[in-house]
């Protein structure tokens, strides 16, 4: 019998509320890791953009007609 069917039962028979705190308690226990795994992963992808637009491999536009260009293709969507 693993460890998870020795508890299951116990944690089962919990008040409600207790139940409750506990599904939190392990639910930011995977957002913590999900959070370090997405901020390397962020980190990582930070330093190729600025790495390409250091060496001219990016070539970058102002923020002005970035942000007309998507306002256009908003308008054609609808």
């Amino acid at each position: 019998m693993t460890d998870l069917e020795k508890i299951t039962p116990q944690v089962l028979s919990l008040p409600a509320e207790s139940r409750a705190e506990l599904a939190e308690i392990l639910i930011q226990s995977l957002d913590e890791k999900e959070d370090d795994d997405i901020k390397s992963a962020w980190l990582l992808e930070i330093q190729r953009r600025y790495d390409e637009i250091r060496t001219g491999k990016a070539r970058c536009k102002p923020a002005e007609q970035v942000l007309r260009e998507a306002r256009e293709l908003l308008r054609c969507t609808k």
